[in-house]
């Protein structure tokens, strides 16, 4: 292994170019053993505050629709082929919707995102219910509308983009390499081409993973480059939280130092981009959440997950303020009309 500063001296410079770490500079990156992560916190915070300032991005979701999905996605508890236990129920109405909005911004959320599970939400009385929530978030709040919607087609990205939809949330969840051993029920180019119609259709496009797994190092390299790519605008980062009843609920927590690393990795390869941490961070970061901001990540995921609680808003508003941190307004960021 070179030397570690020298490869983290490299790493920087290339990141505060613009254009991220090569393959092999991720490749040796990713060798550097996670003990060793106090020495690349500086180089990746700098990155951060290079690109992204002292503002943080807050964003919340509401569960829209629960369970009740075909896939087979082996991380996830709302597919019809486990038994977890997860609570199901169709799409709520505009009203819910709004109302969930509304307490998210209450919440210092600037983002707010529809999420909907299933392959794809694209019957009429779903696309109607989600217009008319979106109409009457543009109208009531600053909140930036987004939505996860599955594998959508261009018409009915388009109908909800003239309802207000500024953002666009698909994620990848791996590497084209290791996906097939996550989901076997759709092939990962229809993620791919999703993201690809949300960019053409002029969305700021949100796309990440989930990590824990069970894959490498180099596919979370592959993930990222694919991520590049692309040219999402954003990067979602969840770490595993296991549910039981889903294949991989015996799966063993990442540390902490690995969560880290894995952030600082993304910041390196993807400079540029907005990076969100969002589900599993409470368990699996822990004590240490507050240094996910030096490990490069400018953006968290505030109040519950899809299944699972998240934490106190108002605490993660605290953190923000003691690390001299603040929220980003809405205004702020680049909008997409």
């Amino acid at each position: 292994m070179k030397n570690l500063g020298e490869i983290l001296e490299k790493a920087e410079k290339k990141a505060l170019s613009g254009a991220g770490m090569s393959l092999k500079q991720g490749q040796e990156f990713c060798a550097i053993p996670q003990g060793r992560i106090f020495e690349i916190l500086p180089h990746s915070d700098r990155v951060r505050r290079h690109f992204k300032g002292m503002e943080v991005n807050l964003c919340a979701i509401v569960n829209a629709k629960s369970g009740l999905c075909k896939e087979d996605c082996a991380f996830c508890s709302q597919s019809v082929r486990y038994d977890t236990g997860v609570q199901t129920y169709p799409m709520i109405g505009p009203h819910g919707i709004v109302e969930s909005a509304m307490n998210a911004e209450g919440s210092g959320a600037r983002e707010f995102s529809i999420v909907a599970s299933g392959t794809g939400i694209e019957k009429e009385r779903d696309i109607s219910t989600l217009s008319s929530a979106l109409k009457s978030m543009k109208e009531k709040s600053s909140l930036e509308r987004c939505a996860s919607l599955g594998i959508l087609g261009r018409a009915s990205m388009k109908r909800l983009k003239e309802a207000g939809l500024q953002s666009y949330h698909h994620n990848l969840e791996t590497s084209r390499g290791f996906f097939p051993r996550v989901c076997s029920t759709h092939e990962y180019e229809k993620d791919v081409q999703t993201v690809k119609t949300a960019k053409r259709l002029g969305f700021y496009t949100c796309s990440g993973g989930i990590f824990g797994l069970g894959e490498s190092w180099e596919d979370r390299i592959e993930l990222a480059l694919t991520l590049r790519e692309l040219d999402v605008d954003s990067v979602p980062i969840n770490f595993l939280n296991p549910r039981p009843g889903t294949p991989l609920e015996g799966a063993a927590f990442l540390t902490p130092l690995e969560c880290l690393k894995i952030i600082a990795l993304f910041r390196f390869m993807l400079p540029e981009k907005d990076i969100i941490i969002c589900g599993g961070r409470e368990v699996n970061l822990r004590e240490l959440q507050p240094l996910i901001f030096a490990a490069g990540a400018n953006g968290m995921m505030v109040g519950n997950y899809l299944t699972t609680k998240g934490r106190d808003p108002e605490k993660d508003l605290v953190m923000l303020s003691d690390l001299g941190l603040k929220p980003r307004g809405a205004s702020m960021r680049k909008t997409f009309s």
